[in-house]
């Protein structure tokens, strides 16, 4: 029997064999070219998404600015928090239901099962935040979950960071605003944000396979926000919105505000809205988007557009006075009415023909004295005054949508303009601008922008320069003009206090709907300052469409009445200095020779 192989199993054992190292060949050439891919056109993104796996980097918030008023009170503070954050890749590979994971998040991250259950589906993503400021007793309840049988969901995480608190509630909301995401969104957390937000920080969190941190590094440091005092008096503050809720309550008006200033500072000592708005419960569609708005959320102090009425009459007589067109003790005849251009013009209450000095012009609050007197100014002359009091532009107050208001110039005038301007029907302004006003006049005549912020990360706000408008002459005699309104027949009397010596205007002004002044609606307003001679408060009221009773005299003034009764004794000031009461305040139309 022969052992020799056939030639021809030899040679199949020879092809096959070839076959095999061709195709291993084939393999290790492929490897190769793969290798060589992989380590040079992708090794970027192959190194990018190892670290991924391994570092997790992340934003640290930095801790937000305090607002407090002028002595350090709390208005709005950071208190620690957590933000929470998921892998979602470790969680899908840890957890086979990812529903049953988001089911137990959601109700203590904020969010509803389906939200949390599409972000924990971004496997693509190294990180995602599903809730930014979450308490530290949620934040430990978080940790604590259990999902699978065991304590803790793997790839969830938490971050030390921060929420904002507002202690002294409702107090001074609509000044203040609210913050979404550590953004300012409103008032002067939106106006302040790059201050008050300081830089935010990134920490690298190097983990292991089990999603435990194994080394954590700062890639860049923490900036703090920057503190924030305001010329706000915390005391003044909640007295001027309880006095401003009590308007509210009687009157049921559309809305209200008042402000307190201190003239010689030009400083805001207090600015207080009606309605009030809880700054802990803004609601969500508020906080989704930058300038978020709430129909409660205007501060009216510098939103509100309105036609001021005889309070306008300060700018029309103080004009005529610099222009020595008249002075105090000018007698001017009154008619019945006036009619002019298809309308008729009458004062608050029927007369006969009267003769009027200008100081009874603005005790009794007389319109047609006012037209009269603004004939002698002229259009010019007029919008001259106007616009230097700076009416038809932004004060500068340090608020986020301060409004021009509404000035026609005088060559826009119509034929009756100058028969309806001059006691303040035609135009519109703000509580800001008739402030800044009656500052002015408070001050000697120097026209300053008032001032809500003192200092900013420890460093004062420097005082801007003023501008004089109207001689202190002039000032010092519409001030002791203006004393008739609170005296017996003024239009305010009812406003006075015994033994102070207090100035100040009445305004009931119509409103304009659809082009047409309304019969029933009406901005009743009131401003003021005490005391007289030398004054150290100015408080405006301003009532929006209040019920029941229309006039400022009966519905502003005595807010303003209120405040001040309150301002002087916590503020120290004596409301009647010796030189100013009682003589001069019994002769308002003479004031004292300087």
């Amino acid at each position: 029997m022969s052992t020799t192989t056939p030639r021809r199993s030899v040679d199949a054992i020879d092809r096959r064999v070839g076959l095999m190292f061709g195709a291993v060949m084939v393999l290790l050439l492929l490897g190769v070219l793969r290798a060589g891919y992989l380590g040079t056109v992708r090794s970027s993104a192959l190194r990018q998404a190892a670290t991924d796996q391994q570092v997790q980097t992340l934003p640290v918030p930095a801790l937000r600015g305090e607002i407090t008023d002028r002595n350090g009170v709390a208005y709005a503070i950071s208190e620690p928090a957590e933000a929470i954050y998921a892998d979602p890749m470790l969680i899908d590979k840890t957890y086979r239901n990812l529903t049953s994971v988001a089911t137990a998040l959601a109700p203590l991250v904020g969010r509803t099962t389906a939200s949390t259950l599409a972000l924990l589906r971004h496997p693509r993503l190294g990180y995602v935040e599903l809730a930014a400021d979450v308490s530290v007793a949620t934040a430990d309840r978080i940790m604590s979950l259990q999902v699978g049988g065991s304590v803790g969901i793997n790839g969830i995480w938490d971050v030390p960071t921060e929420r904002r608190v507002y202690p002294r509630g409702s107090e001074l909301a609509q000044v203040i605003g609210w913050v979404g995401g550590n953004k300012g969104l409103d008032g002067l957390e939106y106006e302040f944000n790059k201050q008050l937000a300081g830089r935010a920080g990134v920490r690298k969190t190097v983990i292991d396979a089990q999603g435990r941190a194994i080394a954590v590094t700062t890639a860049k440091a923490v900036v703090p926000g920057q503190n924030i005092r305001l010329t706000i008096s915390a005391p003044l503050e909640a007295e001027v919105q309880s006095v401003l809720d009590g308007v509210g309550a009687q009157y049921k008006p559309q809305g209200a505000t008042a402000i307190v200033t201190d003239p010689q500072t030009d400083q805001i000592l207090a600015l207080a809205n009606w309605p009030s708005l809880n700054l802990d419960h803004i609601p969500a569609t508020a906080l989704s988007s930058v300038h978020g708005r709430l129909p409660a959320a205007e501060d009216q102090a510098v939103d509100f557009s309105y036609e001021p009425g005889s309070t306008f009459k300060a700018v029309t007589v103080s004009g005529a006075l610099q222009d020595g067109l008249i002075t105090p003790s000018t007698v001017i005849r009154i008619p019945p009415y006036l009619q002019a251009y298809g309308h008729i013009v009458t004062d608050a209450e029927t007369h006969g023909w009267e003769n009027l000095s200008i100081a009874q012009i603005l005790k009794f609050s007389s319109n047609i004295g006012a037209v009269e007197i603004g004939k002698r100014l002229g259009p010019e002359r007029f919008g001259h005054w106007v616009s230097e009091y700076g009416f038809g532009r932004p004060t500068g107050v340090a608020l986020p949508g301060e409004q021009r208001g509404i000035v026609l110039q005088p060559s826009q005038y119509s034929g009756f303009s100058m028969y309806n301007l001059p006691f303040g029907q035609g135009i519109s302004v703000t509580p800001m601008q008739m402030i800044q006003l009656y500052d002015t006049v408070a001050d000697g005549g120097v026209l300053h922008t008032p001032q809500i912020i003192q200092s900013i990360g420890g460093h004062r706000v420097p005082e801007p320069k003023g501008r004089r408008i109207v001689s202190a002459k002039v000032a010092r005699e519409l001030r002791y003009m203006l004393r008739g309104v609170l005296a017996d027949g003024g239009t305010a009397s009812g406003a006075a206090i015994p033994g102070y010596d207090m100035a100040g205007k009445t305004g009931t002004a119509q409103v304009a709907v659809n082009g047409q002044y309304s019969a029933t609606k009406f901005v009743a307003s009131f401003v003021g300052m005490v005391p007289a001679s030398k004054p150290q408060l100015v408080v405006l009221v301003v009532v929006d469409d209040p019920q029941g009773s229309i006039y400022g005299g009966s519905v502003a003034a005595p807010a303003f009445q209120k405040i001040v009764g309150w301002a002087v004794p916590h503020f120290g000031i004596d409301p009647c200095p010796p030189k100013a009461c009682p003589a001069s305040a019994m002769h308002p139309a003479m004031p004292p020779t300087p």
